[in-house]
């Protein structure tokens, strides 16, 4: 088959590395224009352009796709199907019908649940037991699709949203070949998503970062691994923000002896900095201050920055 490919990000590379290597003809790549990013706000293309040039493949970024010179490129490409990973436009009704076999998307969750810009996160917070990446035939609504094949991965205690991200993007490429190998063939049967048990999956906000101690620490965990790499749990230490990067809920190995209120520190230890939450308690093992790199607790506490009995928040 012909196939266009639309992307952004990183989590878009390894369907693209797939479909570059596969059978099919890749006839051309969609991405979002390149943008400014980092401390020095200089233009960087997207990690999909650069992957894009180095294979020697047409690239096109439109500012958008509802205009006649915005669809030139891939009316040009004639597409047979447009594969959708983590592009960042809306797609109109014009391009979804263009493909002869429609537009196929890769998504990180197992739809219905999870529906929206940010899957991974939200299934991390919410303590789901498993994630994984559905494989669906795009239609108007936001995630709404027929689904062709979905293929589950478990969420484990360690898992942030960085690695579950990375190897989500595996899964998706894997499965997103066996989808178009059934559409090439003819076989594929996909199957209506049952509405009623849909879930939203809304963008993530900065301001959701920040930890509320009264929370029990297991959620305040999750919130953690949920909100890392982007944009990193934050509370406050001595009037300035500090981030945290891994933690895990627990017991100190000697706890105090009377409740502290949520916030506190109540212990040191060599590999952790123990902080009461509104239920149990939080072992911090890497955290950051404003303008420096992530330490272990360790270091963070040999610098003196905290000690037992202090309040954060």
């Amino acid at each position: 088959m012909r196939v266009a490919f639309a992307g952004t990000p990183e989590f878009a590379l390894p369907a693209l590395h797939a479909l570059a290597s596969s059978p099919h003809a890749l006839v051309g790549v969609l991405t979002q224009p390149d943008r400014p990013s980092g401390r020095g706000r200089q233009i960087h293309a997207s990690p999909v352009k650069l992957a894009a040039l180095a294979y020697g493949l047409p690239v096109a970024q439109p500012a958008s796709l509802r205009s006649e010179p915005e669809l030139a490129a891939l009316r040009a490409w004639a597409p047979d199907a447009l594969v959708v990973v983590a592009y960042g436009l809306i797609l109109p009704r014009t391009v979804l019908e263009l493909p002869r076999c429609g537009c196929i998307n890769v998504h990180a969750s197992l739809l219905p649940r999870w529906r929206g810009a940010a899957p991974i996160a939200r299934a991390i917070l919410a303590g789901d037991a498993q994630t994984g990446i559905s494989i669906m035939s795009m239609d108007r609504g936001l995630d709404t699709g027929p689904i062709f094949l979905q293929r589950p991965i478990p969420i484990d205690r360690a898992a942030t949203t960085g690695s579950l991200t990375q190897a989500l993007a595996t899964l998706g490429a894997a499965a997103l070949l066996e989808v178009l190998e059934d559409i090439a063939s003819g076989n594929a049967r996909p199957r209506p998503q049952p509405a009623a048990e849909a879930t939203p999956a809304p963008k993530v906000r900065k301001a959701e970062a920040l930890i509320e101690w009264d929370r029990s620490a297991l959620a305040i965990e999750r919130q953690i691994r949920a909100f890392n790499p982007w944009p990193i749990a934050e509370t406050r230490s001595n009037g300035e923000p500090l981030r945290i990067h891994a933690a895990r809920a627990g017991e100190p190995e000697a706890p105090a002896g009377s409740p502290s209120a949520p916030g506190t520190v109540i212990a040191m230890e060599p590999q952790a900095i123990w902080v009461a939450c509104g239920e149990g308690s939080l072992a911090i093992t890497e955290l950051q201050r404003p303008g420096r790199r992530p330490v272990s607790a360790a270091q963070f506490a040999h610098a003196g920055r905290l000690c037992v009995g202090q309040h954060l928040g």
